[in-house]
């Protein structure tokens, strides 16, 4: 019996370690930013409508 307190404190410590030394890996960049909002009616009524996209190149 004397043996079995060791272990069991040996066994949480390294559950312990196990469950804090794995971090989630960080989001990567998105290199992409994400696509412009429309404007909605308040903003409309606000600002005006938005201005017309330009037009191609070719």
């Amino acid at each position: 019996m004397s043996s079995l307190k060791p272990l069991i404190g040996a066994s949480l410590v390294a559950l312990t370690l196990a469950a804090c030394s794995t971090a989630p890996a960080a989001p990567g960049l998105d290199p992409v930013p994400p696509p412009a909002r429309r404007p909605d009616a308040k903003t409309q009524l606000e600002y005006g409508s938005p201005p017309p996209p330009p037009p191609g190149r070719y």
